[in-house]
């Protein structure tokens, strides 16, 4: 029988840097013929054309080949519908493929997706070699999805009927829980006191066996990613989630996306500075997209976490397309209307 296709979860929440590491991954492949499946949030394909635009790509393919697109929702709740079929298809190119990489959205849990690879119709031919969760160093530090565990104490023994976590702290510890290695990203953001507190944090969520790596912009030796031979799916026991009892589970139904597509071209420091006061003004967790800039032949890439910003140019705007600006945000309780009249205005 050949060997199963190791395939790579990549998990962690919106904005780690998910797909930054795995877009460094493919440029830095060796030799490796890789196969992708991104899990979008949100209508607009941003993560997807973003690493079709890495020039890893046979010179005869456009990137459809290797990357593939799960835009029916949150990847653990749809794993049946959408993933099934796209994973069916990848294992009759398995001659063709060394490893696949999954990259989840910030929203799903791991395990869910995991237990699909117990199902007859991938287990003979795919593993899970480990999962690797990706955490914003610098928003932990900012205390975004961690709590005080003293101060949670406290609240318990004062008020045993109040709610301690929110929804998205829960979500962060299950991606540390069913981890096999923990990405600390962004560290270039914050100091070494700082990135230790961060360190304790994390390993309050994780076994003592799980390791931890720093990163700047996911720039990682792919030996550090691959090869795990960890068979996540047979050992999910050891793995606890806030959901291990439910048969179903929801998320925050508050959480969720729009997207602006734009006929236009910004600056990019004046859209970013109306960007900024966006998230201070809404809940906005992520921003991501492409911008059309004056006089520019290269497309700018934007992204977000909060007032956080970075960008850069990926690739020259191609003769069929529309320079057009597209922006994806997700959050909570989102002024759809309020954020284009903005951008709109600017």
């Amino acid at each position: 029988m050949a060997a199963k296709i190791p395939v790579t979860v990549i998990t962690g929440f919106l904005g780690s840097g998910k797909t930054t590491l795995i877009r460094h991954l493919l440029q830095n492949n060796q030799g490796r013929r890789i196969a992708v499946l991104v899990n979008e949030f949100g209508e607009l394909g941003i993560d997807g054309e973003l690493l079709k635009s890495c020039q890893i790509c046979p010179e005869d393919s456009d990137g459809k080949d290797n990357i593939f697109e799960l835009t029916n929702g949150c990847l653990c709740c749809t794993v049946q519908e959408e993933f099934l079929p796209t994973m069916q298809k990848l294992l009759q190119r398995k001659d063709n493929i060394d490893c696949i990489l999954i990259e989840t959205s910030g929203l799903a849990l791991p395990k869910p997706l995991v237990k699909a690879f117990r199902w007859h119709e991938i287990r003979s031919g795919a593993t899970v070699d480990a999962v690797i969760t990706v955490v914003d160093c610098a928003a932990v530090a900012a205390g975004t999805f961690a709590s005080d565990p003293q101060a949670v104490l406290a609240q318990r023994e004062a008020d045993e009927s109040l709610e301690h976590e929110t929804p998205l702290q829960e979500l962060f510890e299950d991606q540390l829980a069913c981890a096999d290695l923990v990405i600390l990203n962004k560290t270039d953001l914050v100091d070494e006191v700082t990135k230790a507190t961060v360190e304790s944090l994390v390993k309050q969520e994780v076994p003592g066996i799980v390791k931890m790596v720093d990163s700047c912009e996911g720039k990682l030796d792919p030996s550090l990613l691959l090869g795990f031979n960890a068979a996540v799916e047979e050992n999910l026991d050891s793995r606890p989630s806030h959901h291990d009892t439910e048969e179903d589970h929801d998320h925050d139904d508050e959480i969720s996306s729009t997207h602006l597509i734009l006929d236009r071209a910004y600056e990019p420091e004046q859209l970013m500075m109306e960007l900024r006061t966006l998230a201070q003004n809404q809940d906005i967790y992520r921003i991501k997209g492409f911008v059309s800039v004056p006089n520019k032949s290269m497309r700018l890439v934007m992204q977000g976490v909060g007032t956080r910003f970075d960008q850069f140019y990926d690739r020259p705007w191609q003769n069929h397309e529309s320079r057009q600006t597209s922006l994806v945000f997700i959050g909570k309780d989102l002024d759809t209307s309020a954020i284009e009249s903005q951008l709109v205005a600017l």
